[in-house]
């Protein structure tokens, strides 16, 4: 693979010279490389390829990845995410430190939960316009969240439109500026000697860190690989990522969770992987059909986040309507399709 991989004179000269490659697994977006250097160095080389994501220039795409990577190089003590080496933009190629994974253990989500929080508290309002901001739900996808409702014959009562809309106010990202990663899945989450890195860019945003921190409840809503997270190692994560934020930051984490996991719920689009994303209305195919992503099944995604919306929002004065909208949403689906399977657990998680 050497005389395909890209690595011009510009690239050897400020990196040195590559003597072995060998091309890595990765999505249709990219092509990652590791390389031997003559000096024995390894480096992974990542070039972003035009395939693979509806709606995003491939250009736009390297360059919020570079902005990530180096927003992300801030950190002091243990690094969350590899040193951008060197760029070569018109071949849309980044050089990469090379991370030696641990691989698999157990008791992952601490160390991952940690360095979310330190990764989200890089960032602040001097970063506005340094990368964009968090895309979540819109009004289009409460219409078709409500309709999906209807077309399983479960009632809407009128506040819960009403409520959804005041969510979407305040879901706006643009009061925060935490660093997010944009797709922090198994997978993209590396253990090295110095605690979990993060890689893989290529959605990097500006927003609440909430958003991310609710992948735990909501079954990591970008990811293939949907798990549940419960009891105490839930209530362990989500403090470690507080009181991670608190400390380096000074103030706890602004927001409401269950506002961020109700943002997840309402989106179609989590239901998918990203090649499919913006396509067509998600939601809407749910009465209908069912479909797999990974292993597991849109209804079956669809039926853990209902329960989790309806459990955090009981007592919740602004998502109270939603919350039992959501808890009924979910016995239909229940009753309509009985067979579908809960989400794995967190300890099933797949290791790469």
């Amino acid at each position: 693979m050497l005389k395909r991989l890209p690595f011009d004179d510009a690239l050897r000269s400020t990196v040195g010279v590559p003597m072995r490659s060998r091309l890595l697994d990765s999505s249709p977006r990219s092509r990652v490389w590791r390389v031997r250097l003559a000096d024995r160095r390894l480096v992974i080389v990542k070039q972003i390829t035009d395939g693979g994501d509806a709606g995003a220039d491939a250009g736009t795409r390297f360059e919020r990845e570079v902005a990530g990577l180096r927003l992300a190089g801030r950190a002091t003590g243990p690094a969350v995410a590899p040193a951008v080496l060197a760029t070569d933009l018109p071949s849309r190629v980044m050089v990469l430190e090379h991370l030696d994974d641990l691989g698999k253990t157990d008791d992952w989500m601490p160390g991952y939960a940690e360095s979310l929080a330190r990764l989200h508290a890089l960032t602040g309002p001097e970063d506005a316009g340094a990368l964009p901001a968090w895309s979540g739900p819109t009004a289009a996808d409460a219409e078709s969240f409500l309709t999906m409702a209807r077309a399983l014959d479960v009632p809407v009562p009128s506040t819960v439109l009403d409520e959804l809309t005041s969510l979407l106010s305040r879901l706006d990202p643009s009061p925060h500026h935490a660093l997010l990663h944009g797709d922090p899945c198994p997978g993209n989450d590396l253990r090295t000697a110095d605690g979990v890195r993060f890689v893989d860019f290529e959605r990097a945003s500006l927003g609440n860190g909430l958003v991310e921190l609710a992948y735990f409840r909501t079954g990591f809503p970008t990811c293939w690989c949907a798990m549940s997270v419960t009891a105490a190692p839930l209530a362990e994560v989500e403090d470690v990522y507080r009181t991670t934020w608190r400390g380096l930051t000074g103030r706890d984490v602004p927001g409401d969770l269950a506002d961020a996991c109700a943002g997840w719920l309402i989106q179609g689009d989590a239901l998918v992987e990203r090649a499919h994303r913006g396509t067509v209305d998600q939601l809407a195919r749910v009465p209908v059909e069912d479909f797999e992503w990974g292993y597991i099944s849109a209804r079956e995604r669809l039926v853990h986040r209902l329960g989790v919306v309806a459990g955090m929002t009981r007592d919740h004065d602004r998502l109270h309507a939603v919350g039992r909208l959501s808890s009924t949403l979910a016995v239909r689906l229940l009753e309509c399709w009985p067979n579908l399977r809960p989400l794995p657990a967190h300890g099933t998680r797949p290791w790469f």
